[in-house]
């Protein structure tokens, strides 16, 4: 079977913001092409994808990521069998122990927490929920989920956004789960400078005698317009969910959260809510390629175009010579885009709205993994 691997890319400009500060608030950034860029972290997009999977799939194909595991599972434990009430914390401890996922001491009256965060899928959860529920009636309940191999059961049934982003615990290897989904940095494709709004307010009970204000202070921001790119393995993916139809629902999901998510950071300050002037997808069956060297020279508007129009052009013209030095042709590719300064781009596809793309897509991926492309 070949390679199916998923390139997208996105311009978007977002107006005065802060999307993604760093430890002292101000918008984290990044030198590239010798020019200070704005930057958004991989991690917070993510996390902004993965937020926006509630409203797009059922809950149980969704996964928690959370140190308080042992409350997760005995909420669960109780709602599985009510009459185990007294005795569900005491199971879930138990359930972990027999996993190898380590909870530590609770301090006061706090429940027992995992020493790191643990991403758990819905079903995985009910599993374990279900095998302690049967151990509960045993002389040993430690040795009986052991034989239970609840082990095995956190370690089948992943969730797609494990199965897409991937899961880490810490002391058991084994329970590891490889991403098949990666996550640029987005950067501006031109150089930004840090501005400051300078804010006051005023107290409202007071306002006769307290004439100044009441409080003052500054917030960071800047403006961008940002290239984007994700790349999805979609054997990878395959393998982590064992089903062609999960697997295209996953990709579907994934390909329309993260054109669509925006990370909250100073959402009530800046309403900087936008959606892309341009995606382009591209389907390749040898590697993921990263089209971000188009924007090595930052893009400089002029007086007759703007930021959208040139870097719709030089994202158009780095793939075309990718193209053409590597041979690097897409098995497949679409183009959503807003406006006719992004018309360049119709070069790179057929131009369709983003409902039509996700589907489009999702039937190559399904027809590539069913007909072992």
């Amino acid at each position: 079977m070949s390679r199916t691997i998923i390139d997208v890319h996105i311009l978007q400009t977002v107006p005065p913001s802060n999307l993604n500060r760093d430890d002292t608030g101000s918008p984290k950034t990044a030198v590239y092409g010798g020019v200070r860029r704005a930057r958004v972290s991989s991690q917070a997009w993510k996390r902004a994808t993965r937020v926006d999977f509630q409203d797009k799939i059922d809950p149980s194909e969704l996964g928690v990521r959370t140190r308080r595991v042992v409350e997760l599972l005995a909420e669960e434990i109780r709602r599985q069998e009510p009459a185990l009430e007294e005795r569900a914390h005491e199971l879930a401890v138990a359930t972990f122990k027999a996993v190898g996922i380590e909870v530590k001491a609770p301090k006061k009256d706090a429940t027992e927490e995992s020493g790191y965060l643990v991403f758990l899928s819905r079903r995985q959860i009910e599993s374990l929920a279900r095998a302690a529920v049967e151990a509960s009636d045993t002389d040993d309940v430690g040795k009986a989920l052991k034989e239970a191999k609840v082990k095995d059961l956190a370690d089948r049934d992943h969730s797609i956004a494990i199965s897409l982003f991937g899961r880490m615990v810490a002391d058991q290897a084994d329970l590891n789960v490889d991403a098949s989904a990666q996550v640029a940095h987005a950067i501006s494709v031109h150089p930004v400078e840090t501005e400051f709004d300078y804010f006051t307010a005023v107290d409202d009970t007071n306002p006769e005698e307290e004439t100044g204000a009441g409080m003052i202070g500054t917030v960071e921001f800047n403006s961008s317009t940002l290239y984007r790119y994700a790349t999805v393995d979609v054997n990878r993916l395959a393998e982590n969910l064992g089903d062609v139809s999960a697997t295209r629902r996953a990709v579907e999901t994934f390909v329309e959260s993260f054109v669509r998510s925006m990370p909250t950071g100073k959402q009530n300050t800046f309403a900087n809510r936008t959606l892309p002037e341009a995606v382009v997808v591209m389907v390749r069956d040898s590697q993921p390629v990263n089209l971000v060297g188009a924007f090595e020279n930052p893009v400089r508007e002029s007086e007759v175009e703007g930021r959208i129009k040139r870097a719709s052009q030089a994202l158009r013209d780095e793939a075309s010579e990718i193209e053409r030095a590597y041979a690097e042709s897409p098995v497949a590719s679409w183009v959503t885009r807003v406006g006719d300064d992004t018309s360049s781009l119709d070069d790179l596809g057929g131009s369709v709205p983003l409902g039509d793309l996700v589907s489009s897509l999702g039937t190559v991926v399904e027809s590539r993994l069913g007909s072992g492309e």
